[in-house]
């Protein structure tokens, strides 16, 4: 069926009238009894009575007005849909973070600026871990990730730096070194060390290690913590202590104290992850939206990457 033929048989239901009709679509009378009429022989009812001044719906009519007006109606709603997904406008974005991205503060600030520009676009944030967060990148379950790279296998992905965040010692409350505000790395050279397993976020794992080394001391090796932020409750249990992103200090454990590191000091680094080839303006308008906001966090304990040219195309 032509939706055209449904907008025609409401503007005469509207009317009343063929000629009043015909001028408000601005077509001439004839034609548009001639489509209402071929409307009629494929529904195989009739529509309107003829009258000698104007025309009547008929019960039928009556009827089927209403479906009509609301499938008239579903079709605008679709290329409202469809125009508003064109420009980036309408739909949902699945977000997924790797550990404690959360915690910085440019997440939510982004998620509400996103959301004061695009009302009609629903954000779902997944919190998982790098290597999970590439295979829920590679299955479609995500569409974009913020990630601790390098990312493994990530054949097919396309990965664009983000950002550097400064770390920050962890010690249990009471510890010799606590009256520190802060320490240099080789200081717990005689400390047990609380670090996640490599495979969550091998480059900050290894960054942690280097670091250790540059300070002239390997790590002895404590208790393990299963993610990132899992650190910090081991550490307060007095199990060691522990190199963590700055942000990290959001977890207010009180068993935890929080000091700053020199020179030597490892960075965090993130990353935005998308599958290559993507050409959808909602993740585009995503990107740029993080992008400026954390430029506009001013945090000297972050280092912001510039935008990649190959990132602009993809996105």
């Amino acid at each position: 069926m032509d939706l055209r033929h449904l907008r025609y048989f409401v503007a005469v239901a509207d009317n009343g009238s063929f000629t009043r009709a015909a001028e408000q679509l601005g077509i001439e009378q004839p034609p548009l009894s001639q489509q209402i009429k071929q409307l009629e022989n494929e529904l195989g009812v009739l529509l309107f009575q003829r009258l000698t001044r104007g025309v009547k719906l008929t019960d039928v009519g009556l009827v089927l007005l209403d479906q009509a007006r609301a499938l008239l109606g579903m079709q605008q709603q679709f290329l409202a849909t469809a125009q508003g997904l064109a420009r980036g406008e309408k739909g949902h974005i699945r977000v997924g973070l790797a550990g404690a991205v959360s915690l910085l503060p440019m997440i939510p600030l982004t998620v509400r600026r996103f959301r004061e520009f695009w009302p009609d676009v629903t954000i779902y944030l997944e919190e998982s871990n790098t290597p999970a967060l590439r295979k829920s990148l590679h299955d479609r379950a995500i569409d974009i990730a913020i990630v601790r790279p390098p990312v493994p296998d990530g054949a097919g992905l396309l990965v664009s730096p983000l950002l550097e965040e400064e770390t920050v010692v962890a010690l249990p409350k009471g510890h010799p070194l606590a009256v520190h505000p802060h320490l240099e790395l080789e200081m717990l050279v005689d400390e047990p060390f609380i670090i996640f397993p490599r495979e969550l976020g091998p480059g900050f794992h290894d960054a942690i290690l280097s670091a250790c080394h540059n300070a002239g001391f390997t790590p002895r090796m404590g208790q393990q913590a299963p993610q990132i932020a899992s650190t910090v409750p081991l550490v307060a249990a007095g199990l060691g202590v522990s190199v963590v992103p700055r942000s990290l200090h959001q977890i207010h454990s009180g068993g935890v104290t929080y000091h700053s590191l020199g020179a030597k000091a490892p960075r965090a680094e993130l990353a935005i992850a998308m599958r290559a080839g993507q050409h959808v303006p909602l993740l585009a308008n995503f990107i740029s939206t993080l992008r400026a906001c954390c430029r506009d966090m001013n945090d000297s304990a972050i280092s912001v990457a510039p935008v990649r040219e190959d990132e602009e195309e993809t996105a």
